[in-house]
């Protein structure tokens, strides 16, 4: 990995083109941010009514507390509104946010497990790198539309009262813009440094998991410790230097927010006293001031919040470029389906598969299998049980030799998956219920259907407790019962089970067996297995 930084016009482009879905809710988002502007417009009225009525209240005989109570009544309320609008925005925010997320992580999840990625870099793009952008589509796009928009509204309210005191704030928003521009791109680096080191150290850490055995064979504890450590120490420089630049860009801005508010508070007090040192373009009331001062915050508040969610976009940013080469390295599934109506004959009629030009994995495979017979594939880890299933699925590239279902050729534009009921090693887990997870296989089934599935495959527990995306809350065992859970539940005609029984315990196995007899009736089955309890429930028994 080198540290060529990414085009930031190039990566604008992809976070625009994967928000193009959610053009409705973000615009939804941008109006609710929009309304800001008339409930801080509605406070600052009524302050300076509130406070120039009590100053007249004081010096005349009319009560100062029936005096102020219009303009305090008109300034909490736009409290009030301007709170739930927040809350509100800042919710539709989280669901479009959420929306993309989900979004991508389906169109790229392919990638993941085909793709020609390592694990290391996959992963990392596909969990951390999704999970950047969260920021960036609830907080970042929101204050980008109200910075763009807010402080000119606001501007303009305060030309009604002094264009001249308009103007200041009109003039200061110059620096303050310029400021941001510096310290942004002082922060696009090194944000982008920071996430390419945090890949390494993810790449590093699930190579050196891979190797334990090997480490601990040759008593390596050490110097594998000491490296893990240096790349963690690099990757915690790199986070410091962000936090840095960070802020320092909050620094910046506060400076030239501060010294905006102070001149128009300068020039409101000298106004009011008569003793600006040019001729009054205006004159001003002490409700009027108030509203001025009042108002002048409110104009950067919009700026500052986009300061603060600066850094989100920066990490979206960092983040796109190994999006970018997770979905260039998604294999293409854009495929005709073809037409099963009950379980099929299948073929393999000399076939190789080969990985990115390594040595075959499986070489001149040949098998006949009728319809509706059960397969047990059993041989040695590497031995290319799963790469068989996954030849059936279109997701490995078949390098020679033919597959046939009912005498059909499948090719790159023919498609098996609807027909097929899958369980593999690494179940792919959505945010969502455990429920909604069952449901992905077959979303036309009932909520009885899915509670029976789960409970052939020994799911246990409350099928609506929440799930995210990396499966927190399931054990390695649930995880792999899920998978099963959504092959039982489909009803194919080809069923296909890659270790069913791994990461189950003796009894565990043992139960499930009459359920994968029960299951595979009447379809035809393929079974990857290191089991020979497994083994047994099968027709023909084929060793690799």
């Amino acid at each position: 990995m080198t540290d060529t930084l990414p085009d930031s016009r190039a990566t604008a482009r992809w976070l625009k083109s994967a928000t193009n879905d959610w053009k409705r809710p973000m615009q939804v988002v941008g109006l609710l941010t929009l309304a800001d502007a008339l409930p801080a417009i509605g406070f600052a009225a009524g302050l300076g009514w509130a406070m120039g009525r009590a100053i007249d209240a004081a010096a005349g005989s009319t009560p100062v507390l029936s005096a102020v109570a219009p303009g305090a009544a008109l300034a909490v309320g736009s409290l009030v509104a301007r709170g739930l609008l927040a809350q509100f925005a800042a919710g539709q925010a989280a669901k479009v946010a959420g929306t993309v997320k989900t979004g991508l992580r389906q169109s790229l999840a392919p990638a993941v497990f085909v793709g020609k990625l390592s694990d290391g870099a996959a992963m990392t793009a596909f969990i951390e790198g999704i999970d950047a952008l969260d920021g960036y589509f609830a907080k970042f796009a929101p204050a980008r539309f109200a910075a763009a928009i807010v402080p000119l509204v606001l501007i303009a309210a305060a030309a009604i009262a002094s264009p001249f005191a308009a103007g200041i704030l009109l003039f200061t928003l110059l620096p303050f813009v310029i400021g941001m521009a510096l310290t942004g791109m002082a922060a696009a680096s090194e944000s982008r440094r920071q996430f390419q080191a945090m890949e390494r150290l993810s790449g590093l850490f699930l190579d050196r998991i891979r190797a334990l055995p090997a480490i601990l064979a040759f008593e390596a504890e050490g110097s594998q410790t000491r490296t893990i450590a240096g790349a963690s120490h690099a990757l915690a420089v790199r986070t410091a230097r962000v936090l840095r630049v960070a802020f320092l860009s909050s620094a910046i801005l506060e400076f030239f927010s501060a010294l905006s508010v102070a001149l128009v508070a300068v020039y409101c007090g000298f106004n009011l006293l008569r003793i600006l040192p040019f001729p009054a373009p205006d004159t001003l009331t002490l409700g009027k001031a108030f509203f001025l001062l009042a108002l002048a915050p409110e104009v950067y508040q919009p700026m500052r919040r986009l300061a603060a969610a600066y850094h989100e976009r920066q990490a979206a940013d960092s983040a796109v470029p190994a999006l970018q080469a997770l979905e260039a390295a998604k294999p293409t599934l854009d495929r005709k389906a073809i037409s099963l109506t009950k379980a099929p004959a299948i073929a393999f009629e000399s076939i190789a598969i080969t990985y990115d030009g390594a040595a075959p994995v499986v070489q001149g495979f040949t098998l006949d299998i009728a319809a509706g017979q059960t397969i047990a594939l059993v041989g040695p880890s590497g031995s290319g049980k799963s790469s068989l299933l996954h030849s059936l699925l279109g997701l490995v590239p078949v390098g020679a030799g033919t597959i046939r279902v009912d005498g059909i050729a499948l090719s790159a534009e023919l498609d098996l998956v609807p027909f097929v009921a899958y369980a593999g090693q690494a179940p792919m887990v959505v945010p969502g219920t455990v429920e909604d997870n069952i449901r992905l296989a077959y979303p036309a089934a009932t909520t009885r259907q899915v509670m029976q599935a789960a409970a052939q495959a020994g799911l246990s527990g409350d099928l609506s407790r929440v799930i995210d995306e990396r499966g927190g809350g399931l054990s390695g065992g649930e995880r792999r019962r899920l998978g099963l859970a959504r092959a039982f539940l489909k009803p194919a005609p080809i069923l296909l089970l890659d270790e069913p029984t791994a990461h189950l315990d003796t009894a565990s196995e043992r139960a499930l067996l009459p359920v994968l007899k029960d299951v595979a009736r009447g379809r035809t089955t393929l079974i990857a297995t290191h089991s020979d309890e497994i083994a047994r429930l099968a027709d023909r028994v084929v060793s690799l």
